[in-house]
């Protein structure tokens, strides 16, 4: 299989820890295409956050892959702490940028191994408790 961007084996085992970490709240991995030597990075992991925060480290111009495990309560009262993969990908991002990102997608979506994916594409209107509420009830 013809490859685009290539994910390195350090990014593979990060991504790796990261499912199996344990975390008390709003817990994310983020990772981005470096354009110049096409490979997928980590650009950085957070740990007990909100999610506004979140919101507000992400680019408002570059996409992202964001692996998410947020603390749910379910309608009958159960708390799980899924793990939800995002696509970011902002409306005012690079072309070309945005044509490597959706190469290496399907990729990083299996390593991710995440029990919800969902994109945003409105920037940070589309990632709010609400709408992420939403995505996990469904």
């Amino acid at each position: 299989m013809s490859h685009t961007v290539d994910i390195p084996k350090a990014v593979k085992d990060e991504l790796k820890k990261f499912r199996f970490a344990k975390s008390n709240g709003i817990s994310a991995l983020v990772a981005k295409v470096n354009k110049r030597e096409l490979i997928i990075q980590i650009e950085e992991t957070y740990n007990d956050l909100t999610l506004e925060e979140l919101v507000e480290e992400l680019p408002e111009s570059s996409p992202r892959y964001i692996l998410l495990s947020y603390k749910f309560t379910t309608n009958d009262g159960r708390v799980t702490n899924p793990l939800v993969l995002i696509n970011w990908v902002p409306p005012s991002c690079e072309m070309s940028l945005l044509t490597l990102h959706a190469s290496a997608w399907i990729e990083f979506e299996q390593l991710a191994d995440a029990s919800k994916v969902f994109d945003v594409r409105d920037g940070a209107e589309g990632l709010t408790e609400e709408t992420l509420k939403a995505h996990l009830g469904r």
